[in-house]
């Protein structure tokens, strides 16, 4: 009991360190924000099973009772639809095994793969009798070959199910009987179906996710199969406790496979399985689940990568994270690994222990390759029953497969991921970001990208209006015409990879850190640079987050004008980016100060085009002197220091109340300086706009005086105008906005 106990204190350590996870989604789109376009048909569920045909533009979709064709550049245009509904007498039969007759035997959709250009294989549950057939994409009409589905497509609708199609055979993970009491993984073919053994080692309770192929290296000399991968959850063979501990797999079979002579007769011979791992060994933390995977196959990559989603088995507190694997630690595991073997121990929870004995030759469990056909075994039909019966009682790996970097790349809190697709996209720079599209059971979406400084959740958005989970994600990613496509239990949602048009500023296109979003200074717009025929020069992104090549907040600009006219000489411009996005932008001009003299500090917006400014006058008294000015400024500094004292009152008052200050928030200073007071740089605060709500704050109305202020979308304008009049030679004059 032992190591039962210290399991779940494990678990137990996932509430004390939750609140410390999760990088904070920069911006959240609500559902009615984005342009989003639905498919829904009135009186159809279980819109789960979706099949993206890039070459046609189409997407097909699996529901309860129906298939449709849609068109995948914009939905909500319907081209076909097929009704394929459960006989009465099915139904009635269903309901007598005690199913429900409204919804249980009914069928749903859950085969959706493209054998060739003319046909799709489709399968569905049939009321507990799962059926498929081929789907003519030309008349839209089935075949009406009614084949058996068993193995193939679940007998029950809740059941987890996955499926691939690879050069016209079909290989799926399913249950193969009523009870869903028998788990598959098999290939449908007319040549050399094959399937697992029914053993408790081989697959106990899987819960699939997912399949995909993963094709061979075609400039590799030593002759490798193409591989089928599939990934579950299952319950754990090699420990056990009074409560099901659950682990994530990874199996892999070969295409090649025929199965054996005599031992594995129309069995996998190239069925292993192991160990996925994500945790975050330092905060004991444990992601055991996996919800979903997308394999990441690129011409840019050196190998695939896999990505999996994954959660805690016991998720009080809504952990999900993120794990990514390179196919060469996979492979290195199947081919390398140890084994693992069944062993009795007296009053022991393991009941797997590694197998250290000797090896048969050929590998058990490898595909055959030119080694093994330079020692006559042409196929897995050949392989001696030493090997076969090896790899028969030792279907799991004792290594394991670890992520890149030996954690996850993402972990967050208060969310549960579902699914995911991945993006692979260049930036500006020419550096390639993986983009991760992650699905929520809550409908939403969550886009973040990994770089030097961490992860980054670049948007949240919300699919689906009633906060239903996302059940099925598919990514188009052909250039110029990039679209996510999201089922759930309601309809089908067609979303863009990125609203860059969203960002009306250049500060905030940039701080998006959207490697889709790029700044176009001639336009005063955020583009999506994949839609553009060509690149240029001009545009603005920077995914670390520095938006100082923006000239001013929202791409602005510094005007300085001295009694009317423009200044074009000794103007000074610098930007600085603060805190959670906000920017310093500081203006000032050098020159010689007389009476009479009225100075304008403009900034205007390219976007907004409105225009914030002060206005500066000098005047001559003559009486006041040099030392009767020294006077007043050491008067004013010390209200100053008065001020900026109440000012961090204020600000702590405000963050202990609300928790935070308000965005946005914009704060202008006035400052001057000099060389005779070397410590007279001083500044102050006239007014603070919160959501247009003014919090007045003492201002020293002998120095300054807030004469007009004007209010637009992009900046808050405010003019200032001096009650005094001074005579300070070689005086530099500091415009400075703070804007948050």
């Amino acid at each position: 009991m032992m190591a039962l106990c210290a399991l779940y204190a494990v678990w137990g350590l996932v509430v004390e360190v939750a609140v410390a996870f999760g990088p904070v989604p920069r911006i959240t789109w609500e559902h009615r924000e984005v342009q989003l376009i639905h498919f829904h048909e009135s009186e159809v569920s279980n819109y789960s099973t979706l099949l993206l045909s890039e070459d046609k533009d189409v997407l097909y979709v699996g529901a309860r009772e129906v298939i449709f064709a849609l068109n995948a550049v914009n939905i909500a245009e319907k081209q076909h639809e097929l009704h394929w509904k459960v006989t009465e007498d099915k139904r009635t039969k269903c309901a007598v095994k005690g199913k429900s007759e409204q919804t249980e035997c009914r069928n749903y959709v859950r085969v959706l793969q493209q054998l060739n250009d003319t046909f799709l294989y489709v399968c569905g549950t049939n009321a507990f009798q799962p059926t498929c057939d081929y789907l003519n994409l030309i008349s839209f009409e089935l075949g009406g070959k009614n084949e058996d589905g068993k193995g193939r497509c679940p007998f029950d609708p809740a059941q987890s199910y996955t499926s691939v199609m690879v050069d016209g055979e079909l290989y799926s993970g399913t249950s193969y009987n009523f009870l869903g009491s028998e788990p598959i993984i098999s290939r449908h073919s007319t040549q050399s179906p094959l399937r697992t053994e029914y053993a408790i080692p081989w697959l106990n309770e899987p819960n699939f996710v997912f399949a995909d192929v993963i094709r061979a290296d075609q400039n590799s000399t030593d002759g490798e199969d193409d591989k089928i991968y599939f990934f579950f959850t299952e319950v754990s063979v090699e420990y056990e406790f009074v409560g099901k501990l659950m682990i994530p797999r990874i199996a892999r079979v070969c295409k090649r496979d025929q199965g054996g002579l005599r031992t594995l007769q129309k069995k996998w011979t190239s069925f292993l399985k192991a160990r996925l791992i994500c945790t975050i060994p330092d905060k004991n933390l444990i992601f055991n689940i996996i919800n979903d995977v997308f394999i990441l196959k690129s011409p840019t990559l050196k190998e695939p990568v896999i990505y999996g989603v994954f959660s805690p088995q016991l998720n009080n507190v809504g952990l999900s994270a993120v794990c990514a694997y390179n196919l060469s630690t996979v492979e290195n595991v199947f081919l390398k690994g140890k084994y693992m073997q069944s062993a009795t121990v007296e009053q022991s929870h393991t009941k797997w222990v590694r197998y250290n004995g000797e090896i048969p030759n050929p590998r058990p469990g490898a595909c055959i390759n030119n080694e093994a056909r330079a020692s006559n075994y042409m196929s897995s039909l050949n392989l001696p029953d030493k090997t076969l019966q090896f790899v028969k009682d030792h279907p799991l790996m004792d290594d394991s497969v670890t992520p890149v970097g030996d954690r996850p790349r993402l972990v967050k809190r208060d969310v549960k991921y579902t699914q995911i697709v991945v993006d692979r996209v260049r930036a500006l720079n020419s550096t390639i970001y993986d983009v991760m599209f992650i699905g929520t059971d809550q409908g939403a979406l969550h886009k973040a990208i990994s770089y030097e400084n961490g992860m980054h959740i670049i948007e949240e958005t919300q699919l689906f209006p009633n906060f239903e989970p996302v059940q099925t994600l598919l990514l188009s990613s052909r250039r110029g015409q990039r679209y996510l496509y999201a089922g759930s239990n309601s309809g089908v949602v067609q979303s863009p990879v990125a609203f860059c048009d969203k960002y009306t500023t250049c500060v905030d296109c940039v701080l998006a850190r959207d490697p889709y979003c790029a700044w176009k200074p001639l336009e005063a717009s955020c583009i999506d640079i994949f839609k553009e025929s060509e690149v240029e020069r001009s545009w603005i992104q920077n995914i670390g987050g520095d938006a100082s090549s923006c000239s001013g907040p929202g791409g602005s600009y510094f005007v300085w004008k001295k009694n009317g006219q423009k200044m074009k000489a000794c103007i000074t411009e610098q930007s600085h980016m603060l805190f959670a996005g906000r920017v310093h932008i500081l203006s000032w001009v050098k020159d010689s100060v007389s009476e009479d003299t009225e100075y304008k500090c403009s900034l205007i917006s390219k976007a907004g085009n409105t225009t914030s400014e002060v206005l500066i006058t000098v005047e001559d008294k003559g009486s006041a002197g040099q030392d009767g000015w020294t006077k007043e400024f050491d008067t004013w500094r010390n209200a100053i220091n008065e001020h900026d004292k109440m000012m961090q009152n204020w600000r702590e008052t405000w963050v202990r109340i609300f928790g935070k200050i308000l965005c946005p928030t914009v704060l202008f200073y006035w400052m001057y300086y000099s060389p005779s007071f070397t410590n007279s740089l001083q500044g102050f605060c006239n007014q603070i706009y919160l959501y247009n709500e003014e919090i007045s704050v003492p201002v020293p109305s002998s120095f300054l005086t807030l004469s007009a202020v004007k209010s637009a979308q992009s900046t808050t304008c405010i003019t200032v105008m001096s009650s005094r009049s001074f005579i300070l030679p070689n005086t530099v004059s500091l415009c400075i906005l703070n804007v948050y």
